[in-house]
């Protein structure tokens, strides 16, 4: 799994937040995040971190914590504190399909992945997740796209 950015989830409820990290953190050298923004500092202090020191970084961070808080309670339906759903991601990185979930031990390859297949690929790994649990109807599909 080398090149690709993980981190761990150690706070409660930020798998939604963790999961826009992993997505923005494994294309950070294909956009352009805002000059001396929040994101590319974050990437820029935590790039040579290992996934635990991540983890630990993202939880002691006040901005992020307000940020996440501010966007929990932005809606106008009250968040639930009982949450039984899950956000992962699936990124493309040197070649690879990668299931980033930080509740794993790190990054799981599902094989050979391109720009141009990752969609196709990624949908194929969620079919198998869906078929495991077909009578459940908590999942949905975001994508980070340039188009």
């Amino acid at each position: 799994s080398s090149g690709v950015y993980f981190l761990k989830q150690t706070v409660g409820n930020a798998c939604g937040t963790i999961g826009i990290l992993h997505a923005v953190g494994n294309i950070t050298s294909q956009i352009k995040l805002g000059e001396g923004s929040y994101l590319e500092n974050f990437f820029k202090v935590t790039a040579k971190m290992d996934c635990c020191e991540r983890a630990a970084f993202l939880e002691a961070d006040r901005e992020m914590e307000m940020a996440h808080s501010v966007a929990a309670s932005g809606g106008e339906t009250e968040a639930s504190d009982v949450v039984d759903t899950h956000f992962i991601c699936f990124s493309c990185v040197n070649g690879q399909l990668y299931e980033l979930d930080g509740r794993k031990a790190g990054p799981i390859s599902h094989g050979a992945s391109s720009p141009d297949t990752l969609l196709k690929d990624a949908a194929k790994v969620m079919v198998g997740m869906i078929e495991k649990n077909p009578d459940s109807n908590n999942f949905s599909v975001m994508a980070l796209s340039k188009k």
